[in-house]
């Protein structure tokens, strides 16, 4: 006897057989997604390839001070890529905007339990650099990713070299991307780190020369707690009250009175 089977019947029990089976057809690259409205931070390294086209080079760190090697990226995936660890290679693309150029590098990070060949690469710090520097004013339209907040209470701090701006909720999953001991007990936020080379005037102008912007993960909680002495808390620069503060002219020096001095 024949058995006919209609074609829902058929495809109901084929989805029955993988589902028991425990076989699924599954994309062979890792998927990946922004932790934060950043765009960039947790992508995989084939996420932002996808996004951005292929970097027009990769370089690579020689030092702890910013001291870098720069490769032709035909150059790197043939013969140095082998010679490092693939994550020490940050993707580099560079874009003229206002008649500025702006070098975007992308750092990564890997999963440490993952043992394969070849590690899946995150991205985990954007690091954008300005020739010649500009001001802060300029930052928003020169990098379309930087989007600061414009409350006042948004939580900001200084140095006399840089500003660090924090920006929405934290998320659990940054987390994967951070290389601090205790992240699991810290929350962690989108963070904007703007570096001044010439040294940030004080009182501080939106006219201030930056030279580049970092976009990373931070927390605030760390900064509150360990590095209260190195991060004064100001008012948010990007806030429209900071703009409307008035500068107090420094006032001039007096000069002291001498005191005579009597013969004993």
């Amino acid at each position: 006897m024949l058995l006919r089977l209609s074609i829902p019947t058929i495809f109901s029990s084929l989805l029955i057989f993988i589902s028991t089976t425990g076989i699924w057809l599954q994309h062979s690259a890792v998927l990946a997604a922004p932790y934060f409205e950043d765009g960039y931070l947790g992508l995989t390294q084939t996420e932002l390839h996808q996004k951005l086209g292929m970097p027009q080079a990769v370089r690579d760190r020689k030092s702890a001070l910013r001291v870098f090697t720069y490769y032709a990226i035909t150059d790197w995936d043939k013969y140095f890529r082998k010679l490092v660890s693939p994550e020490n290679g940050e993707d580099v693309y560079t874009f003229k905007r206002d008649g500025i150029e702006v070098r975007y590098s992308f750092s990564y990070t890997v999963d440490p339990k993952d043992e394969s060949e070849n590690r899946t690469l995150f991205v985990q710090l954007v690091d954008i650099e300005f020739s010649p520097p500009v001001s802060l004013a300029q930052v928003p339209a020169l990098v379309p990713e930087f989007r600061p907040s414009e409350d006042p209470a948004s939580p900001s701090f200084r140095s006399n070299i840089w500003l660090l701006l924090f920006k929405g909720a934290s998320s659990s999953q940054a987390r994967f991307i951070v290389k601090e001991a205790n992240k699991d007990k810290l929350e962690w936020t989108l963070a904007y780190q703007l570096f001044s080379l010439q040294g940030l005037p004080d009182p501080l102008t939106t006219k201030a020369l930056v030279d580049r912007v970092e976009i990373s993960t931070q927390s605030i909680d760390l900064v509150k707690q360990r590095q209260r002495h190195t991060h004064d808390p100001i008012l948010n620069p990007y806030s429209q009250e900071f703009s409307q503060t008035k500068l107090t002219p420094p006032q001039p020096k007096t000069k002291k009175i001498p005191t005579p001095k009597y013969a004993e």
